[in-house]
């Protein structure tokens, strides 16, 4: 309860987000992450909601040195919204995510085939996942969220920027 409401001040979450990407530039020439666009049976999003940043987000992840994206995505559904991948997920695009850095870049994969390992409890990383309906998305989904939804929901030729 302390850290979150430590890390839920807009400072706080600036400053680990700064330390965060800072960390990355040191260790890394380039970041490389993955997201899900988890789609139920009735067409609901798997959105989350991180204790550090503002917004729902799809979730998703750092890709580690040494793991594919495929490995990366698995893992990070897992730990971040109780999620396992059942089936190959499909990739919808590549895409440049500027707002992290300039050398951030996104593998964005949409998962149909998946079980839920239960509910998502909140930990110090994810404040809280959820499923929404494609129309009644929460009103703080980031754009980014937003306008991939739309690329996958419409069938459009994804943008290259997040």
């Amino acid at each position: 309860m302390v850290w979150q409401r430590i890390v839920s001040s807009s400072a706080a979450q600036r400053v680990l987000r700064r330390g965060t990407h800072a960390w990355f530039l040191l260790s890394r020439g380039m970041t490389l992450g993955v997201r899900g666009a988890v789609i139920d049976e009735a067409g609901r999003i798997c959105l989350i909601r991180h204790t550090y940043a503002p917004g729902w987000h799809l979730p998703g992840g750092g890709i580690e040195l040494g793991e594919d994206a495929l490995r990366a995505l698995a893992r990070e559904l897992r730990e971040e919204a109780a999620i396992e991948l059942t089936g190959t997920p499909v990739l919808h695009g590549v895409f440049l995510n500027a707002h992290a850095s300039r050398r951030d870049h996104v593998l964005l994969f949409v998962v149909r085939q998946f079980e839920r390992l239960g509910e998502k409890r909140p930990d110090l990383e994810i404040a809280e996942c959820r499923f929404f309906a494609p129309d009644a998305l929460p009103p703080d989904t980031t754009p980014g969220t937003c306008r991939r939804l739309l690329e996958i929901a419409e069938g459009r030729v994804p943008a290259a920027i997040w």
